[in-house]
């Protein structure tokens, strides 16, 4: 009985799992550096480093403040920093606005960028998926 039970429970997580990949995007993502306030969303409310500003794919006219992505780096976008990726992801929050001429998709705080990338690379390919 207890093995049914333990199939049963890793079918329902592999479904679960294939959702969020089916789910998740792709784009860019850049870093920015502090001072982080004020931001286009909070002004100078001061939401940490695990932030994010949002270029126009995504801002949807301020609909993404407050937003969680989880973002993973995929890929390097330049011959600089041929496999910039370490593997992991992170979850940030919108709080700004990446103006036209944006870089990424997502702008990442340097601290968020780091923990999923070299910042040498300045930018990469990423998935991202709403959380």
């Amino acid at each position: 009985m207890g093995m049914v039970n333990i199939r049963g429970l890793m079918m329902v997580s592999m479904a679960i799992c294939l959702t969020s990949v089916v789910n998740a995007a792709q784009g860019t993502a850049t870093f920015y550096t502090p001072p982080y306030v004020p931001s286009s969303c909070y002004g100078y409310q001061n939401d940490g480093v695990m932030i994010a500003a949002a270029s126009d794919a995504i801002w949807g006219n301020r609909a993404a403040c407050g937003r969680r992505y989880r973002v993973k780096c995929i890929g390097a976008t330049n011959q600089g920093v041929p496999q910039p990726c370490k593997g992991t992801n992170v979850v940030v929050k919108i709080v700004d606005y990446c103006p036209p001429g944006c870089r990424g998709t997502i702008d990442l705080s340097q601290e968020a960028f780091s923990m999923i990338a070299n910042p040498d690379a300045g930018k990469i390919n990423i998935e991202y998926t709403q959380v």
